[in-house]
């Protein structure tokens, strides 16, 4: 797939340990979502989660977007509380 249209998603937390935990929230994610139209990569350096989301048009590259978001803010609240 030629993705000409991408974004990076990018988050720090305040720990590795938060970072790594959302890391490995969202990581078995990635071959199942991609698409014919969407593809997504997923990294981690220290305090700081990145996702990259490319498409193929702007239509798929909002869905997908949408998606990531999505799966991350679930993540996210799934620690909300923990030490």
């Amino acid at each position: 797939m030629t993705a000409p249209n991408q974004t990076r998603l990018t988050a720090e937390y305040s720990s590795a340990d938060r970072a790594r935990a959302i890391e490995q929230s969202i990581r078995p994610e990635i071959n199942d979502i991609e698409g014919d139209r969407t593809t997504a990569r997923l990294s981690r350096d220290g305090q700081r989660v990145e996702l990259t989301v490319a498409a193929s048009d702007l239509v798929a590259l909002r869905a997908g977007i949408n998606t990531w978001l999505t799966l991350r803010g679930v993540a996210e609240n799934a620690l909300v509380g923990r030490k």
